[in-house]
């Protein structure tokens, strides 16, 4: 990615932790996510997003800061962030933001990043596997009002005022020039995630996170958690197997007969070859 006298960038990191993919669990009286004793990890398309931002750090200097709004455990996710390259974090947790939908996730992580202010860039991944809807990243974008660029394959160039990328849309590719600060959300295309060093991970044991809660922030409380969330789960389906088989196997001539018998009675019943059939 080619810099033009490039200032040493200041870039934020928005990740989440999330439950391993088969170990998702819904709570069908409240319409939330139940975390409590399940193993969780850093939301792997975020892991791209952190990719490129130590990419943009060590091409021309600058600092990386992560973030997340979470329980205490969530702490583990940014102490990874911080092993794989990045230079601090800082953790929103409390009561208070349980059973937040899209909408005020991103409400906090806007108010986070303004609290931290002196940023050039915001990167995030393109979605969250737990959640899979792809608002929060311009969700924040909305809140800061930032310039936006979602499905972010490439970053082609950056200066001091302005950032060049491409991005994937149904027809191909598309450029966009932005001006700075702005966000983009990111693909798996822009980057293959680096592994956490042993010096990483000793610096990140060492790194102090403070913990932020909305007495920080001065938060609207009552566009916190659950009752500040205009979305709601109201109604959980579990998918049924529906289909049904037969399984015949003939052992002779004459079940062969009739099992030939009984597969055309069953094509013709749901007709499923249209046309003349010669008997």
């Amino acid at each position: 990615m080619p810099t033009l006298g490039v200032k040493r960038l200041n870039i934020i990191i928005p990740i989440k932790q999330v439950p391993e993919t088969s170990n998702v669990k819904m709570d069908e009286q409240t319409g939330t996510m139940v975390r409590e004793g399940v193993e969780s990890i850093i939301n792997p398309l975020d892991l791209y997003a952190i990719e490129v931002g130590i990419q943009l750090k060590e091409e021309h200097g600058g600092k990386i800061i992560t973030i997340t709004m979470g329980p205490p455990s969530a702490e583990k996710a940014l102490r990874e962030a911080i092993a794989m390259g990045c230079d601090d974090g800082v953790l929103v947790s409390g009561r208070e933001f349980a059973g937040s939908d899209t909408r005020a996730t991103s409400y906090v992580l806007a108010e986070t990043i303004k609290k931290l202010g002196d940023y050039d860039l915001v990167i995030a991944g393109e979605r969250a596997t737990d959640g899979d809807t792809g608002q929060v990243g311009p969700g924040i974008a909305s809140f800061l009002d930032l310039p936006l660029s979602t499905y972010t394959s490439k970053i082609v160039e950056i200066s001091n005022k302005n950032i060049v990328v491409e991005r994937l849309i149904e027809e191909g590719y598309e450029t966009l020039k932005m001006t700075l600060p702005s966000l983009v959300t990111v693909v798996k295309e822009i980057s293959y995630p680096r592994l956490p060093t042993l010096r990483g991970k000793q610096r990140a044991k060492k790194t102090d996170i403070p913990i932020w809660s909305k007495d920080n922030l001065y938060l609207d409380t009552s566009k916190l958690g659950l009752e500040g969330s205009p979305t709601r789960v109201i109604k959980i389906n579990h998918p049924r197997v529906t289909r049904e088989g037969t399984i015949v196997k003939p052992t002779d001539e004459e079940s062969l007969a009739r099992t030939v018998s009984q597969m055309l009675r069953f094509i013709q019943e749901k007709q499923l070859i249209k046309g003349k059939h010669h008997k």
